[in-house]
């Protein structure tokens, strides 16, 4: 907490990430009477901010930032300062004098899934196994509709620990999310390890980040969205701190949350089933695209879709 005191009065100020841990005392009228929420930055927010910190360094002329906030979602702040300044150092690797429009894509990238493992081998076959994955996850978001465009597939490994990644990107802001558009990202999430099931016959440990965040979507939707036949508008689960995290807690008997999580596990299964037809369905394209991913190891958002439309 820090406070501030002008003249005669006082001008308190402070921040924190848990205000519902607060004292009263301190947040009636005459104290911290007046709040103001810092949420992370929409689209325009993020290409506001990448302008910014763009002024610090030397850019190319033709670097849409429009796009680069798009591909940003979700980013904070700082995170946004990172990615202009590591698109300054990628640009000074390469002997460059300005950052271009592939330094901040790629500096992107760096951000979320952290930087190229090079010195990572996988086998031939494991490069299979991802290559199918990341296929499957693509070609089953492009096959839906109401899915974010496709905008870049690679099975190099990062130091995350990510093998390889789908990136796909909102065309606008989006705010609202109906029940069909939660049940196809649920699909797209399961679409790697229905893919691992179609081609090999086989389930690996890569999937264990997509289950994860399916399994979120999907508790979601049933205990805070609504989007249950059983439970209807009823709020089975509350946020308890937004700006950490958000750790919920239920707010049930113990025989609604073991119907809770037979629903959970009922709506990934019937979206698991769903992505593993696609699939099947479009078997051909599932293995050239694979195929040409395992070659090229990435590839745009363009070429996924070239080959995906060929005749």
């Amino acid at each position: 907490m820090v406070i501030f005191c002008t003249g005669a009065e006082w001008d308190w100020r402070a921040a924190t990430n848990r205000p519902e841990s607060l004292d009263p005392a301190l947040t009636r009228p005459g104290r911290f009477d007046r709040r103001v929420p810092v949420e992370l930055p929409d689209l325009q927010g993020r290409e506001a901010i990448l302008r910014v910190h763009a002024k610090k360094i030397k850019v190319a002329d033709d670097v849409d930032f429009n796009k680069i906030a798009r591909m940003a979602s979700g980013a904070s702040g700082a995170e946004l300062a990172n990615i202009v300044n590591e698109a300054a150092l990628r640009a000074v690797r390469d002997g460059r004098k300005c950052a271009n429009q592939a330094d901040l894509e790629e500096s992107i990238e760096v951000v979320i899934a952290g930087y190229q493992k090079k010195n990572a081998i996988l086998t031939d076959q494991e490069k299979k196994v991802v290559a199918y994955h990341e296929t499957g996850h693509a070609l089953v978001a492009a096959r839906q509709s109401h899915s974010a465009p496709v905008q870049k597939i690679t099975i190099v490994p990062r130091t995350s620990g990510a093998l390889g990644y789908t990136m796909q990107v909102e065309e606008g802001n989006h705010y609202l999310m109906t029940r069909d558009e939660m049940e196809n990202k649920i699909a797209t999430l399961t679409g790697g390890r229905a893919a691992e099931e179609v081609k090999f016959g086989i389930v690996t440990t890569g999937a264990s980040n997509d289950i994860e965040q399916a399994t979120k979507l999907a508790r979601a939707m049933i205990t805070r969205y609504g989007m249950s036949d059983e439970f209807g508008m009823v709020a089975m689960e509350t946020v308890t701190n937004q700006y950490l995290g958000g750790d919920t807690t239920l707010a049930c008997s113990a025989e609604t949350q073991a119907l809770i999580d037979r629903k959970v596990m009922e709506l990934i299964s019937q979206q698991h089933d769903k992505a593993k037809k696609i699939l099947e369905d479009n078997r051909q394209k599932l293995d050239e695209l694979s195929e040409y991913l395992y070659e090229k190891e990435t590839i745009t958002g363009d070429e996924f879709m070239e080959i995906l439309n060929r005749e």
